[in-house]
């Protein structure tokens, strides 16, 4: 079910993007809109996870280097990948107090996956294990790929309105006329406007629905929902309570809770559903049902 939402939302962002590009900025305005958000995005795709773990100070979670996290981690892991089918991931550490654990990487062949230190003082081996189970879920399904092309589509909208934007201001709004038809320049205006924020909500209903499938994958492969449920429960009470000195809005997506803790109608623009809803999500799996949901 997750898997159809989030093609059926991007789906509604390239409708978005065909339809609010043309009437914003014409046919040569949506081409160069799209070509520059895919070469940004290409960008961030290849190398947006080592900008991430150098803005966090990671340092590699190895023998040599942090013997007592490798030999807490490390068969947690080793494990989980074995049962998923994946390559083993590289591992860092991050020293936050705030306990909290992001995956990241193009593929399951460069994926890495971090833990705060603070994660590692609070949680059990269990809970531990349902969040690293989650994270890996985020690389089976390709989630990274997913949050690129949304980013992607999402980046040439703002940027066709943005475009539109200070046409209008320095030279009064006028569309390309070789594609000048109907619309007028009253919906143009309705799409400057209205279109960014559209797309924006689109890409974060697509992560929240991620969200939801890599919950689902860490109680299909841990074998129970309770570990991420406990889980879940210490991380919401924490991240409430123990700031991340290191957090930025643009990487927030990336953990497997919000860094920034998001309540009342701030959950629409969250890049999580709330911790609320997944506890209640994973509590329905209990039982034998959970066993045998879709998890792609």
């Amino acid at each position: 079910m997750n898997s159809i939402k989030t093609v059926l939302l991007l789906g509604l962002m390239s409708g978005l993007l065909l339809f609010g590009g043309e009437m914003i900025a014409g046919r040569t305005g949506l081409q160069y809109g799209l070509m520059i958000a895919i070469a940004m995005n290409f960008f961030s795709y290849f190398f947006s996870d080592r900008i991430a773990l150098m803005s966090y100070r990671a340092q590699p979670i190895t023998p040599e280097e942090n013997p007592e996290a490798y030999q807490r981690v490390y068969p947690l892991v080793h494990g989980l990948v074995q049962r998923m089918g994946l390559p083993m991931p590289k591992l860092w550490l991050l020293p936050e107090s705030q306990p909290n654990a992001f995956a990241t990487g193009r593929n399951p062949s460069h994926a890495s996956v971090a833990f705060t230190e603070g994660i590692l003082q609070l949680m059990t081996d269990r809970e531990l294990e349902g969040v690293v189970a989650h994270e890996l879920g985020h690389v089976l399904h390709r989630d990274i790929l997913i949050s690129s092309v949304a980013a992607t589509l999402a980046a040439a909208i703002t940027f066709l309105a943005r475009m539109a934007g200070w046409a209008a201001m320095f030279g009064g709004y006028q569309r390309d006329r070789e594609d000048s038809r109907g619309g007028g320049g009253f919906g143009a205006l309705l799409m400057i406007i209205f279109a960014p924020i559209a797309a924006m909500l689109i890409q974060l209903a697509i992560s929240r629905s991620r969200e939801y499938s890599a919950d689902a994958t860490s109680a299909k492969y841990t074998g129970s929902p309770d570990e991420l449920i406990s889980a879940l429960g210490k991380l919401d009470r924490a991240v409430a309570r123990i700031p991340m000195e290191d957090a930025t809005p643009a990487t927030a997506h990336m953990f497997i809770l919000n860094p920034f803790k998001n309540g009342g109608f701030a959950r629409l623009f969250s890049t999580h559903p709330s911790t609320e809803e997944r506890i209640a999500r994973l509590q329905a799996m209990r039982g034998d049902a959970f066993r045998n949901l879709p998890l792609r």
